[in-house]
């Protein structure tokens, strides 16, 4: 990649897309931010070498590549006030805020322009990301290509077929990090209560965390087969497996994942009904 790109906002998701991007070898000097506080602009030039500005001029925008990091609820306002400065410019958009669909995007922005709406997860900071991605027919392969290699320097990439799947994505990878991050709660106050120290527990917790994930993306081998096979038949495993399907655990995590799919179509539709 050697394209010119212009990340407006420079938050979190952002930065660790721009660290990818740096690790990666794309050059600081074709890389914008436009990040209003003062503070954060100096952090991303001193630390990537890359460009700064308070404001998002013509000049600035006139990019291969627009990334949108705005907080959902800020994307009006801003989508509107660079159609007026884009003054004819045709980039690719590439849009990171959690649940703004194209139609938002299209009405505030242009409609001539081609989107990618992506929906990273928070590991992305540490380049343990999974994003998943959606582009309509107006958007090329090599648009798509370019959306692929950007998302991926930040972890692994998934594309979905329709865009209200991208609901699901943040039912699963978007929102599932504090999924198991509460299931690690449960599991240290679990291990506290039979015993541990603090420091034990959570040790224990979080290392039997990483090193299932492990197993589960290096072994090849499916979780339902991976659980099969730490199970012994009577053995103390089988015995908490039980317990969790008498509480329902497949159950549950369907009715969860759904509730936040859902909701990530409410908040969506309210995006942009808030702004007609």
């Amino acid at each position: 990649m050697n394209q010119t790109i212009v990340f407006v906002g420079g938050g979190n998701m952002a930065t660790s897309l721009i660290s990818g991007l740096r690790s990666a070898g794309h050059p600081g000097e074709r890389i914008t931010v436009v990040e209003p506080d003062a503070d954060k602009r100096t952090t991303l030039t001193e630390r990537w070498d890359v460009c700064a500005v308070a404001e998002a001029s013509s000049e600035a925008l006139d990019a291969d590549v627009v990334v949108l990091a705005v907080k959902p609820q800020m994307m009006r306002a801003v989508a509107t006030d660079l159609s007026e400065r884009l003054d004819g410019a045709s980039p690719l958009v590439i849009s990171i805020a959690a649940g703004v669909p194209l139609a938002g995007l299209r009405t505030w922005l242009g409609e001539h322009l081609a989107y990618v709406r992506c929906m990273p997860n928070t590991p992305s900071l540490i380049g343990a990301g999974a994003t998943g991605l959606y582009a309509d027919d107006s958007v090329t392969a090599d648009q798509r290509e370019v959306a692929e290699t950007m998302l991926a320097s930040a972890g692994m990439t998934a594309w979905v077929g329709q865009e209200s799947l991208l609901d699901a994505v943040t039912a699963t990878s978007g929102s599932g990090p504090a999924y198991f991050f509460a299931f690690m709660e449960a599991m240290v106050e679990g291990a506290r209560a039979l015993g541990l120290d603090e420091d034990a527990a959570r040790t224990l917790v979080l290392n039997t965390a990483l090193g299932a994930a492990r197993m589960a993306i290096e072994s090849g081998d499916d979780p339902a087969t991976l659980r099969r096979n730490v199970t012994s038949p009577g053995g103390t495993t089988e015995q908490a497996l039980n317990t969790f399907s008498e509480g329902d655990l497949a159950g549950l995590v369907a009715r969860a994942m759904r509730s936040a799919a859902e909701r990530a179509d409410t908040l969506g539709r309210e995006l942009v009904d808030d702004a007609s």
